[in-house]
């Protein structure tokens, strides 16, 4: 029997639950029809027009994103943005269009940023900002589910010897940190994404290093020489998200095909 949209989405959910996205998020199934029988499933980060040719030429009719296309409500269909070119190509294509985001970066077990502590090497590993969930009536921090996350090196290493593995480990072209001063570094905080907010939770759990994106230049002063910040890109701090997501359904799934895109989705270039 095909594997259908639902089935697998359902299963996703069950390691993502969509009760634990951010109120602001939008993710699930954003395009298409959860009966469908699946004939093959992309998995990128961004849901994009390249994507969905990719998709198309693969056999693919559905799309497993990281971030959701669909932000705001959509007023018309006309063309007139990226959002509704990606969604006008979807409909016409018949790729569903499906988002697993915020839900994904709040689990411990197989989640955003599990996967870059396993890239780093980190163990001891727990969550960083523990999220309140109701358990008999009250809320409650459940420690396996939350923003961000915390974990020790193997070894001690110095601050510049630690810029270069997260360099390599990661692969980025750059990273943007402030001043280094004479610490070792066993403790790192990671975020994928935006997580600025998670700094205070990073200084006061002992972390040496916060791996995160996104920060502005007045943010970085918050480090006040308590702690390393580096910001190594929101795109890159992600990517291996693809990976996961491809590790998590071929756990379950071996009767349709799963790609991982060719396509680089990051809309930040470096000279």
């Amino acid at each position: 029997m095909p594997t259908t949209i639902s089935e697998l989405t359902t299963y996703l959910e069950s390691i993502a639950p969509s009760h634990y996205q951010e109120d602001y998020d939008n993710s699930g199934l954003l395009v298409g029809d959860p009966n469908t029988p699946i004939t093959g499933v992309m998995i990128a980060l961004d849901a994009t027009e390249a994507v969905i040719d990719e998709a198309v030429a693969k056999g693919c009719n559905l799309l497993v994103a990281h971030h959701p296309i669909i932000f705001r409500g959509l007023k018309r269909l006309t063309g007139r943005n990226y959002v509704e070119r990606v969604v006008i190509k979807a409909i016409r294509e018949g790729v569903a269009l499906y988002a697993i985001h915020t839900n994904l970066d709040n689990v411990y077990r197989s989640g955003v940023n599990g996967k870059i502590a396993e890239k780093l090497g980190l163990e001891n590993t727990r969550i960083l900002a523990a999220k309140p969930l109701l358990k008999n009536g009250l809320p409650a921090p459940d420690p396996e589910v939350g923003s961000g996350m915390i974990g020790t090196l193997p070894q001690s290493m110095s601050e510049i010897d630690f810029l270069q593995h997260l360099k390599s480990s990661m692969q980025v072209g750059c990273i943007k940190y402030t001043p280094l001063g004479s610490r070792e570094v066993r403790t790192v905080a990671v975020c994928g994404g935006s997580g600025g907010f998670l700094l205070p939770k990073a200084i006061a759990a002992g972390a040496d290093v916060f791996v995160t994106a996104d920060y502005k230049y007045h943010e970085f002063f918050d480090a006040d020489g308590q702690i390393v910040i580096a910001d190594i890109g929101h795109y890159e701090s992600e990517q291996f998200t693809i990976e996961l997501l491809h590790e998590i359904i071929s756990k379950k799934y071996s009767n349709f095909a799963r790609y991982c895109t060719s396509v680089k989705t990051n809309p930040v270039h470096y000279y």
